[in-house]
């Protein structure tokens, strides 16, 4: 499709294009005013860039943080075919370079840019010969999410000041979509913070049926959205990625979605990646036949084949080996797998459920896990956030912890006292939950009087107050005793040569000659030793 030859505004050569331009700003602020959804807005925006600023092929794309990709919302004038490529990976072509950059680019002729003849479709070089082509960043709470773009054949001899003008539109219309989309964000904040005080709406009540009928404990407010989340995913069948620090309780999310899910009946199969061989994986995955290899001594089904009609976790995905990744990615697309050794294909109906304490996308990057397999996986990602973002949640956990273990050690544990209830709340838990319970099971164990005492906790968790080991002298004088003991060694090893002893503590030599005089230090005892 060739280039919109509108003819241009008026305004845009005239002495009176500031005041048009205002005008144009104002009517686009008013269209957004009109619409209650963001993204109906759009269209009418690049409308107006078009027939009333002479920008063309104006288009509009926004994060989809689910898919990990620029999606296109909304383009005026792209033809059939580019339409249907509406999505930019991050860092792809001119959009994703400005989108990772969040910096503004000006082409000042497309027919010339590499970048963005890889993604053309159906366009002549020609066509876009003398077309210039501006891309700037759309940002919201101080990042970047998405991207405004347009074109202009540039007509003038001298285009420096056209573009530039054009640039800056740009750059204005792009502030005010941000500045819409804060305004309606903080909109549904204040109506979802209304119906969590009041206990109502059906994705609240949902979240607090999941929590008192699974065994997951926590009640903070970052836990009830995974509740939430979960309530919504399970259902549906989808692909689940679920991220998170080691020790949040991914597993206890991985088998409560499939407690909620319509596969509910079916097996529950659990492998992790990280502990099975790499020798062995592919057996332990797809099974394999009589002999196939020694020690094979009978026909074995993998996990897949026992979870079919089911769900299978796969926990630490990103430890998986690259020849692995390969052919898991073929199950999840064909739904379909060989055994080892074996010619025949067994069609599987399994629900994938991952997790991984990596960041796959650094992993992509890095080369080490295969892009296409992190797209399959990643359909809906779901974060467990660690124990220091959900501190209302830590007692409610050593509580149960605290019941469970004294239970399982023949205690009855009354009571966590105060100083261990402000040592357990200080704390930043870097091992999330598995620490916490760990640290409570050592507790229950000491305790000698159905309480959880401060000094039960490991001395990790001690601070200078509790364990009377608060400093006892000053900085300065810890300082000038560190100083005095590395300037005594540096004489020791240089048999009293204050020159040598200077170089070595990289200083001057009167540097070291006032240093020794402060301290009252005798070298001539060094040389004597050497």
């Amino acid at each position: 499709m060739q280039a919109v030859e509108t003819e241009e505004p008026s305004f845009l050569h005239g002495e009176d294009w500031e005041k048009a331009e205002l005008e144009l700003l104002f009517d686009i602020a008013r269209t957004f005013d009109k619409y209650v959804e963001l993204r109906t807005a759009l269209g009418p925006l690049l409308s107006l860039l078009e027939f009333r600023a002479g920008l063309g092929r104006g288009m509009v794309t926004l994060l989809d943080r689910a898919a990990g990709v620029l999606k296109v919302e909304e383009a005026f004038g792209l033809n059939g075919d580019e339409k249907r490529r509406g999505v930019y990976r991050l860092g792809e072509g001119l959009v994703g370079k400005v989108f990772e950059s969040g910096v503004p680019l000006t082409v000042p002729n497309l027919a010339r840019e590499p970048l963005f003849l890889n993604r053309t479709v159906n366009r002549r070089r020609e066509d876009m010969e003398g077309l210039s082509y501006y891309c700037v960043p759309i940002r919201s709470r101080g990042s970047v999410t998405g991207t405004l773009s347009a074109e202009r054949r540039i007509r003038e001899e001298d285009p420096e000041p056209r573009m530039a003008r054009d640039r800056a539109l740009l750059e204005k219309v792009s502030s005010i979509i941000s500045d819409s989309a804060k305004l309606r964000e903080r909109i549904l904040e204040e109506q979802f913070r209304l119906r969590r005080e009041e206990g109502a709406g059906d994705g609240w009540a949902r979240a607090g049926r999941i929590a008192a009928e699974s065994g997951i404990i926590g009640t903070s407010s970052s836990m009830r959205e995974v509740y939430e989340m979960l309530g919504r995913v399970a259902p549906s069948g989808a692909t689940v990625l679920i991220t998170g620090e080691s020790g949040t309780g991914k597993e206890l999310v991985a088998a409560e979605l499939h407690r909620l899910s319509k596969r509910a009946a079916g097996p529950f199969v659990k492998v992790n990646c990280a502990a099975l061989p790499e020798s062995i994986i592919e057996s332990e995955l797809f099974g394999h036949e009589k002999g196939a290899f020694t020690g094979a001594a009978a026909l074995r089904k993998g996990r897949f084949e026992l979870a079919h009609s089911g769900s299978v976790f796969l926990d630490e995905i990103g430890e998986l080996p690259p020849q692995m990744q390969v052919k898991l990615l073929r199950v999840l697309q064909e739904r379909e797998l060989e055994r080892v050794g074996g010619t025949s294909t067994i069609k599987v109906d399994v629900r994938l459920i991952a997790a991984t304490n990596r960041n796959l996308e650094e992993e992509v990057k890095a080369g080490r896990f295969r892009e296409d397999l992190y797209y399959r996986l990643n359909v809906f990602p779901l974060r467990v956030p660690p124990l220091r973002e959900r501190k209302s949640d830590v007692m409610l956990l050593a509580d149960h912890f605290a019941g469970k273990y004294g239970e399982k050690n023949g205690k009855r544990i009354r009571r966590i006292s105060a100083p261990a209830i402000d040592l357990l709340t200080g704390h930043t838990w870097p091992g999330n939950v598995r620490e916490l319970e760990n640290c409570i099971e050592r507790a229950v164990i000491l305790s000698a009087d159905q309480v959880i005492h401060a000094y039960n906790l490991p001395p990790s968790l001690q601070t200078a107050a509790s364990s009377n080991t608060a400093p006892t002298t000053t900085l300065e004088a810890a300082l000038s005793r560190l100083e005095k003991e590395m300037i005594l060694e540096a004489l020791k090893t240089a048999g009293g040569n204050m020159a040598a002893a200077a170089r070595s503590l990289g200083i001057s030599e009167r540097q070291m000659g006032l240093r020794v005089r402060h301290y009252g230090i005798n070298r001539r005892v060094y040389r004597s030793q050497s």
